[in-house]
């Protein structure tokens, strides 16, 4: 058994990484977030000990008398290199929420402070474990041609998203890190290395282009607009992703992926920053074309 920390406790993706710690019969010895909205602990982890303050929850790391194994990143997308770096600082592996960093320059500090300190750092890439994609995957690696993928994505997101950190793009690196990161780093891993690349139309709401890699030719679209969703499904949600015309079933098991994730994650000796973070360089170097 492992003993798990938690930042960034009350906020929704939290729950999942709550789950797959309970589910992977690991135990969590503390929490932090600045909100006080946690009362979901009590669910999972009843005799965990909570703090408001990151300076309380350092003091709790070194006083404690059980070795603590994990910090898990649940925080804000701007707040993640902060978090990284704490637990690493403290002697802690990591495994962080997506996207794990924002920028090029973070990922590089993390990985240095990581192999000074000897401590693994990784990334929720929950794709990478659906059983349909690892399927596709293995078609795809044993394939020679370069195949046609579209991908769209429609999530409606309501008036709190936009007048939250998500919505501000400083902060949450804009709807191509904070919604699309799992789509394109999914592509990358099936499909290989991006050859070229364009970018169709980005907004706020909504962002649009293709990709050319080395074994796929990609479009791919992504909204948090009502509008463009109401035209498809009357869902809250639409995925898609079409390899040579053919649909590739991924939403059924889509809420319990992290479980699986924390699992290969556990089993892991190596770090997946730096494979991570391709993904996040797609993403940015995408925004900074269109931004030419």
């Amino acid at each position: 058994m492992k003993n798990f920390i938690i930042v960034g406790v009350s906020g929704f993706v939290a729950d999942r990484h709550l789950s797959a710690i309970k589910k992977t019969n690991n135990n969590l010895l503390a929490a932090f977030d600045i909100n006080e909205n946690v009362g979901k602990l009590d669910t999972y982890f009843p005799d965990c000990k909570f703090y408001k303050k990151l300076s309380n929850l350092k003091s709790f790391i070194k006083k404690s008398k059980k070795k603590i194994h994990y910090l898990s990143v649940c925080t804000p997308n701007h707040l993640h290199f902060k978090h990284i770096k704490f637990g690493l600082e403290n002697n802690l592996d990591i495994i962080c929420e997506k996207p794990i960093v924002i920028n090029k320059s973070q990922s590089n500090k993390l990985d240095n402070l990581s192999k000074k300190k000897n401590k693994k750092v990784f990334s929720i890439l929950q794709l990478r474990n659906h059983p349909s994609l690892l399927e596709l995957k293995k078609k795809i690696d044993n394939s020679k041609k370069i195949h046609k993928v579209e991908i769209v994505y429609y999530t409606y997101r309501g008036d709190w998203y936009f007048k939250s950190w998500k919505g501000n793009s400083r902060k949450s690196g804009g709807i191509m890190l904070n919604i699309g990161v799992h789509f394109f780093d999914m592509l990358i891993w099936i499909f290989g290395n991006v050859l070229k690349k364009k970018m169709i139309k980005l907004s706020s709401l909504s962002a649009q282009g293709e990709l050319l890699l080395d074994k796929a030719n990609v479009s791919w679209k992504l909204s948090l607009d009502k509008k463009d969703i109401s035209k498809i499904t009357k869902n809250k949600v639409y995925r898609s992703i079409k390899v040579d015309g053919k649909e590739i079933e991924f939403s059924k098991i889509f809420n319990d992926l992290h479980t699986l994730n924390y699992k290969s994650i556990l089993n892991s000796k190596e770090s997946n920053l730096l494979d991570a973070f391709k993904a996040i360089n797609l993403i940015n170097s995408l925004k900074k074309d269109y931004e030419v």
